[in-house]
């Protein structure tokens, strides 16, 4: 997958207080999260089921809601503000296991949740992995 991530961080002409590798992971699996959690969220409304997919329906959309707003944040680094990148990270941690979980729950039956939970599964990791080089 070609981002402009990595670009993006390359440029900034700052110090960045984060590892940036694991900043720019981290960034493009929200953005992934995001984007798999709407496309799901759309798929769940057009399936014949669709009032058995409620629950899953408002976890995606709060999960792509959260990784999108966590990614632009992560993004932007004057003023930076560790407790609130920690807060962030920590949120989505807690929406991905959740969106991760529901999705997984219905990935029997309809492949795209299959394919949200695993983009969930990965996103969470992501923001693990970042949460441990903060200091």
């Amino acid at each position: 997958m070609t981002t402009t991530t990595v670009p993006m961080l390359d440029t900034y002409p700052r110090t960045i207080n984060l590892d940036r590798a694991k900043l720019a992971a981290t960034i493009d699996a929200l953005i992934a999260c995001a984007e798999a959690c709407t496309a799901c969220a759309d798929a769940c409304l057009s399936e014949d089921g669709v009032a058995e997919l409620t629950t899953c329906i408002r976890t995606n959309l709060d999960c792509a809601d959260v990784c999108g707003a966590t990614a632009r944040v992560l993004s932007r680094h004057t003023g930076y503000d560790a407790n609130i990148t920690r807060d962030l990270l920590e949120a989505c941690v807690t929406v991905c296991r959740a969106c991760g979980d529901e999705c997984g729950s219905h990935a029997g039956m309809h492949e795209h949740c299959r394919i949200c939970a695993d983009a969930c599964r990965a996103c969470e990791l992501a923001c693990r992995d970042l949460l441990t080089t903060l200091n």
